[in-house]
Formats: C-alpha cells, sequence, structure tokens
C-alpha cells in the first residue's frame, strides 16, 4: 500500500516540477500539432477523393472489358460468316438458282449455328431482290430496306470493315420488338470485287450490354451510359436519349481529352466526377456520372474521425511521456544501460565476463562489448559472400527461364493458316518438329544440356522456320566430334540463330540467304559460332547489344536483341566474366556470334 502511494507522490512531484515542460509542451507540440494536422485533414480528404475516383475508373475498365469481349465475339462470328465460300457462291451472279439453293442451304446452317451463341441475338443478310429468300425478312432481307438507316453511308465508306450502330429499336416478324446494336459490313461480288453485293449484320441485344452496366457498383446516385465519338448517345437507361446528341457539353469537354480518366465538372451548380474509359473494339466511351458530394460527404466523415482520433493520440501521448520523463530520467538511463549489458550477455558473448567486475564501469564494459560485435560482424559477412554464390546460382536460373514467347505464337499461327490453305500432312510435319522442339528444350527440367542435344534444338527450330519461310534460307552445320559428353547452358544458340535468320536473313532485300553453325574445343574452351549472310549492323548498334538490354519487341513478334544481352549475361553466370559472347558485323554482307565458355562434361573428368 505505502509502495503505491509514493509511486503517486512521485508523479505529483514530477508534475509540480514539469509546470514549466507543460507549458512549452502546449506552445512548441501542441499548437503546431493542432495547425498541422489541420492541413493534414485537408490533403487526407484530397488524397481519399482521389482514391476513391481512381477506384471507380478501374471499376469502369473492367466493365469496358467485359464489353470489349463482347464485341470481339461478335466480331469473329462476323469474320468466320464472310470467310465462308457457301456465302460468296450465294453473292455470286454467275450461279445458276439451283447453286443458290444449295449454297443457301449450308448458309442457313451456318447462320443457325452462328445465333446459338449467347452473345448473338440475330444473323441478318441484306441481298439485291434476285436472290434466293430475299424477302424472307428473318434472316434474309432486301438491300433496299437499311439504305434510309442512319449508319448506311457509315458502312458503305468502311470499305468491308465492320461497323457498330448504336442501340435502337427494331421489329422482328417471329419475336418481339427489342433494342440491339448491330455489327454492319459491306458484302462484296466474288465475281467483281469492286462491286457491292449486300450486307452482313450481326445483332447483339442491347440487354446484354445494359447487364455489364448494371453490375457497375460506384454510388447509388451514379449515371452510366456509352457515346459515339461524335457525340450521339449509343447506350443508356433512358431509351428516349438513344441516338440524340449528349445535351452536357461539360461532359463532352471532359471526355474528349483522354481516352480513360476522371475529370471535376459543374454542371447545373452542381459538382460531379465524370469517370470514363474508351472501348477499344468501337471508340465509344463508356461514361459514368456521380455527384461530388457523396463522395465528399464520405471522405469528410473518415477525415473527421480520424483527426479527432489522432488529435487526442497525441496529446494523451506525450502527456504520458512528458510525466514518465521527469519522473524517471535518472533512473531510467541506468536501467538502460543495465538492460543492454545484459542483452549482450545473454547473445552469448561470454568471453566478456571476466571483465564485468572490473573498477571500470558499466560504460567501459558496453564498449568493449560493442568491439566484440564488430568482430561478429565480419564472420556474419563471410556467411552473406556465401548466401551470394547461391543468389548468383539462383539468377542464372530466372535469366535461363526468360524465353521468348513470340516463336511459339508465331510457329502456331503458320501451322493454322497451313490448316486452312493446305493438306494435313503439313500440319503433321510442324507439330512433330514442335515437339522435338518443346522435349529438347524442357530436358526433363535439367538446366544443363549436351552440346549436341542444344545443336538438335537449333537444327528443330531451323526446320520450322524453314516450314513457315519455304525456299528462303539454307542451314550448314561444321561440328567436331565429342560434343556429346560436353554440356552447356540450354537455349543458349535458340536466341542467337532466331537473330540470325530474323535480325539478319528476313530483313535483308531478298529475304535468302545461308547459316553456317560451328562447334569445337580449343585447350579447354567451347567455341561455337553462328554465321549469317543478311544485311550486317553498324558498329554502334553492335556494341550496344551486348552492354544494354533491348526488351522492346517488334509488332510483328519476330524477337528483338534483347536475346543476345539475356545469353551473354547467362554465360557469364555459368562460366565467368572472362567468357561470354563475341560479334563481328560488316553492314550488308552479314553477321558472326560467336559463343565462348568453358569446356564442362557430363562427368567429373573429360572421356577418354
Amino acid at each position: 500500500m505505502s509502495r503505491g502511494w509514493n509511486f503517486i507522490s512521485m508523479i505529483f512531484k514530477g508534475i509540480v516540477a514539469a509546470r514549466v515542460w507543460l507549458v512549452a509542451y502546449m506552445v512548441l507540440i501542441l499548437i503546431p500539432a493542432s495547425v498541422l494536422l489541420y492541413a493534414y485533414s485537408q490533403r487526407y480528404s484530397r488524397i481519399l477523393e482521389e482514391e476513391v475516383t481512381r477506384t471507380m475508373l478501374q471499376t469502369l475498365k473492367q466493365a469496358e472489358i467485359n464489353l470489349n469481349h463482347q464485341l470481339d465475339s461478335a466480331r469473329d462470328i462476323s469474320n468466320a460468316i464472310l470467310m465462308n465460300r457457301k456465302l460468296h457462291d450465294y453473292l455470286s451472279n454467275s450461279i445458276s438458282y439451283g447453286d443458290q439453293l444449295d449454297a443457301m442451304k449450308e448458309l442457313r446452317y451456318l447462320i443457325d449455328n452462328a445465333e446459338t451463341n449467347p452473345i448473338v441475338f440475330r444473323v441478318r443478310l441484306y441481298v439485291d431482290d434476285s436472290k434466293l429468300f430475299s424477302h424472307e425478312r428473318v434472316n434474309f432481307f432486301p438491300w433496299e430496306s437499311i439504305i434510309n438507316r442512319p449508319w448506311y453511308s457509315s458502312v458503305v465508306n468502311a470499305n468491308g470493315n465492320l461497323i457498330w450502330s448504336g442501340a435502337y429499336l427494331e421489329n422482328f416478324i417471329d419475336r418481339e420488338s427489342a433494342y440491339i446494336l448491330s455489327g454492319i459490313r459491306v458484302l462484296r461480288d466474288p465475281d467483281h470485287y469492286d462491286r457491292m453485293s449486300g450486307f452482313l449484320s450481326i445483332d447483339v441485344a442491347a440487354k446484354t450490354f445494359e447487364n455489364i452496366l448494371s453490375n457497375i457498383e460506384l454510388n447509388k446516385e451514379q449515371n452510366v451510359f456509352m457515346v459515339a465519338p461524335d457525340g450521339n448517345i449509343v447506350l443508356h437507361k433512358d431509351k428516349s436519349l438513344l441516338g440524340t446528341k449528349l445535351m452536357s457539353s461539360s461532359v463532352l469537354s471532359a471526355i474528349e481529352q483522354h481516352n480513360e480518366g476522371v475529370s471535376a465538372i459543374t454542371e447545373d451548380n452542381t459538382q460531379q466526377y465524370v469517370v470514363y474509359t474508351t472501348i477499344g473494339s468501337t471508340g465509344w466511351k463508356l461514361v459514368a456520372e456521380v455527384p461530388k458530394n457523396v463522395i465528399s460527404s464520405r471522405a469528410a466523415t473518415l477525415n473527421q474521425f480520424s483527426s479527432v482520433a489522432t488529435l487526442s493520440g497525441i496529446t494523451i501521448l506525450f502527456l504520458i511521456l512528458v510525466f514518465i520523463l521527469i519522473a524517471f530520467i535518472v533512473r531510467g538511463m541506468n536501467r538502460r544501460v543495465q538492460t543492454v549489458i545484459r542483452a549482450i550477455k545473454r547473445e552469448g558473448m561470454e568471453g566478456l565476463d571476466e571483465h564485468s567486475g572490473t573498477s571500470d564501469g558499466d560504460f567501459n564494459f558496453l564498449e568493449k562489448s560493442v568491439d566484440h560485435l564488430i568482430h561478429r560482424v565480419r564472420d556474419l559477412m563471410e556467411e552473406t559472400y556465401k548466401s551470394k554464390v547461391q543468389e548468383r546460382e539462383a539468377q542464372l536460373r530466372a535469366l535461363q527461364a526468360q524465353v521468348n514467347p513470340h516463336f511459339l505464337y508465331n510457329t502456331l499461327d503458320t501451322i493454322n493458316w497451313i490448316a486452312i490453305g493446305h493438306n494435313a500432312h503439313d500440319i503433321s510435319q510442324m507439330i512433330d518438329g514442335l515437339a522435338k522442339y518443346f522435349r529438347l528444350s524442357l530436358n526433363k527440367g535439367r538446366d544443363l544440356v549436351s552440346v549436341t542435344d542444344e545443336l538438335n534444338l537449333a537444327k528443330v527450330y531451323l526446320e520450322i522456320q524453314q516450314t513457315r519461310f519455304p525456299k528462303s534460307f539454307e542451314v550448314h552445320f561444321d561440328i567436331e566430334d565429342g560434343m556429346d559428353d560436353v554440356e552447356m547452358p540450354k537455349l543458349t544458340l535458340q536466341p542467337i540463330v532466331e537473330n540470325a535468320l530474323l535480325h539478319g536473313i528476313r530483313k535483308s532485300k531478298g529475304k535468302t540467304g545461308a547459316i553456317l553453325i560451328k562447334a569445337r574445343q580449343e585447350e579447354g574452351v567451347l567455341i561455337i559460332s553462328v554465321t549469317d549472310d543478311g544485311i550486317g549492323m553498324e558498329p554502334e548498334l553492335m556494341q550496344s547489344l551486348l552492354t544494354k538490354p533491348r526488351p522492346t519487341m517488334k509488332s510483328d513478334g519476330s524477337g528483338s536483341s534483347y536475346g543476345l544481352y539475356n545469353v551473354n549475361e547467362r554465360i557469364k553466370l555459368f562460366a565467368g566474366d572472362a567468357y561470354g559472347l563475341e560479334l563481328h558485323s560488316t553492314l550488308g554482307q552479314g553477321t558472326t556470334v560467336t559463343v565462348r565458355m568453358t569446356t564442362k562434361y557430363s562427368s567429373d573428368k573429360p572421356p577418354l
């Protein structure tokens, strides 16, 4: 009991002694803290509003992705119908009615399949009156019935590209009237391509897009709609506004500035945010109008609570600290020194125990303890060096995992077009080559492969490219015996061979040439060279390829010179800084890339 009263007495004496400190606290801490807190609250409100509007933009962009997906699906269906041969037979003026009827049967089957897709509401063909079933008015309509449509001239001027109309009400004879959006394109006469033979329309129910817009949850007072580049409303919950010009000039001015963003405007003395993004398939703007007071009130509520809580916490914290510091400052210093000394001993520094009883004092003992800690740090640095070696090995694996995927895409694309235009034998040949490529490149997860396997991988890659670019280049190998037992990092030659073909030969004037691959050993050094007779390169570019990464990919997916930098770094990690790639090139004559690394055998010692 007496101990408690002593403690309270000590606190009271500390308060009396600290009256000057309390005044200083009010002047130097509490008042400035209040001013700073006010400024902070204002800044916090602005930041919170920015975060809320940024979140709204992200929500709107997600809806834009969904809309783009739906529009792209409709576009793919339109492309599939356009590429069907029976459609061209039906549109041709040179075939008989019997042939038209045969073409109609398969065309009808194609249209029925397309309409089973959930995105497709109706497929319609507008053709000449002379065509069979041109007045069927379910899927086939006379050309003249759309001449007066507002989008007619835009579709004609698009010259075959898909043009999307805004939402409009359409009447159907086999179902109830519905609001739809149509993707329309011109059809050409297959016998006279300069003449139009009709129009193909892929209709999508407006309800499909309205459902996506209804899932956008920004706040209860939001207004979400879509606007065409000319300012006409193409989709809105108020159907009376469809096809009309957007009345708000402030909104139009805001959304014309950028493809996406958030703008604060004032309309009819009301402040609001305009959140917008662009739908890539059509160029339409997806727009959301959100009253500013909804966001501001929410920010103010959160900010007010945060300000009061912060100010109260700071006040209480500083008061407690002042009382404790005044009452226990001397005792606290001694206690902290003793705590540090005990912590040092507890960490296993037994060698210092013999000094604990000396008359030098606690501070001298602490000084010697710090000196001992320095030696401990040096020991830890040696351990860190070992971990750095392991880290370099991890970097080797990470760099080795960077494989340019565009080769795979181009190969699969080539297979696809061969499947369309040729027999299945070519497809089988390419798939077999691709399977070999995968088997050799994966190598059961091992990082090292034999030189023979790496050369075979380059050979398979070039065989695939010869199918893609027939008769455009030749390949020659000059390989020294005994490469089966020599190992090297996998996927080292493929980027070099790819650059020789795509950046050397394929960019030459004739797009033809030859590639020579050599492999040999000289005094414990593995040397592999890849030579092409392509366009070559300038000395400045040649020097930069091995010193600067070039991550920018080409638009055609052909890859870039980033592979040479990557391969050079991998070799240095594998063999050391003394090894790597060497480039020799003459503009207009060709390029030679030489790989140099230490010879490493699959067993502990070289084969006999």
